[in-house]
């Protein structure tokens, strides 16, 4: 993973896919014994939007994953960050081990707008659990562009489409 700050190098050199955390991640051992709650959250993300009378006309999109612990005193565990594409292919995982995200902490995930390998259905998955009772988290995704003399900018919110079943 790659932290990134402002740069002074030209946006064709700067990387396609950066990782930039708020919080820190700390990687976890996962007892499955323990879990009482957890879901996994479909998330919207677009790396471009059409414009105008032309589906050849688009305009490319910065996008930033953003999954919040909502919980003041627990934390929760991210298991898994999944970016797919149009097609329901896999293009990347961002997280490789459970990884324990701390009370009231963020962590986002950045697609560069010249990034179009998910094209304009592309998505992300993010697995979560916890070891206790928790808030269920926020997880949404942010796109912008600001190129031209027009700036756009929207939030993709997450679905919830599995949630984890816990026997009593």
């Amino acid at each position: 993973m790659t932290g990134m700050t402002c740069s002074t190098q030209p946006p064709e050199q700067l990387p396609t896919t950066i990782v930039q955390q708020e919080a820190t991640l700390q990687p976890v051992s996962l007892n499955p014994e323990k879990i009482i709650d957890g879901q996994t959250v479909y998330v919207p993300v677009y790396s471009h939007i059409y414009h105008h009378n032309n589906p050849r006309n688009a305009v490319n999109l910065s996008a930033t994953l953003s999954i919040r612990n909502t919980d003041a005193e627990h934390a929760i565990i991210i298991t898994a960050v999944r970016y797919f594409d149009s097609e329901g292919e896999m293009i990347r995982q961002d997280i490789t081990e459970p990884s324990k995200l701390g009370p009231l902490a963020s962590v986002s995930f950045f697609v560069a707008a010249n990034d179009v390998s998910g094209g304009a259905g592309a998505n992300f998955l993010v697995d979560w659990v916890a070891q206790t009772a928790v808030s269920e988290p926020v997880i949404e995704a942010v796109m912008i562009s600001t190129s031209s003399s027009q700036g756009i900018s929207f939030v993709s919110p997450g679905r919830v489409v599995k949630q984890r079943d816990v026997a009593p």
